[in-house]
């Protein structure tokens, strides 16, 4: 999957408060892993592991190898819309 850097700080910004934390608890990963996903730079505690930032327009590309963050924040952002 490819994305733009914006684009993917456009899905992180809807996320709701302590959405971070609900993702990472749900795949039994850090917290900061989860951060570092979404263009975070939490080097001590997690990795960025299955996603590459390539620099460009509108922010840059970003390209995952695995969605599976993607895919968790994805879920929040519909089950907020339907509330």
């Amino acid at each position: 999957m490819v994305i733009t850097f914006n684009e993917l700080r456009r899905v992180k910004d809807k996320l709701p408060s302590g959405s971070m934390q609900r993702i990472a608890d749900e795949l039994g990963i850090d917290a900061d892993e989860v951060r570092n996903y979404f263009g975070g730079r939490h080097f001590e505690g997690g990795t960025t592991a299955g996603i590459h930032f390539e620099p460009g327009p509108d922010g840059g590309i970003v390209r995952f190898d695995d969605t599976t963050i993607y895919d968790a924040a994805m879920r929040i952002l519909q089950a907020k819309e339907v509330q």
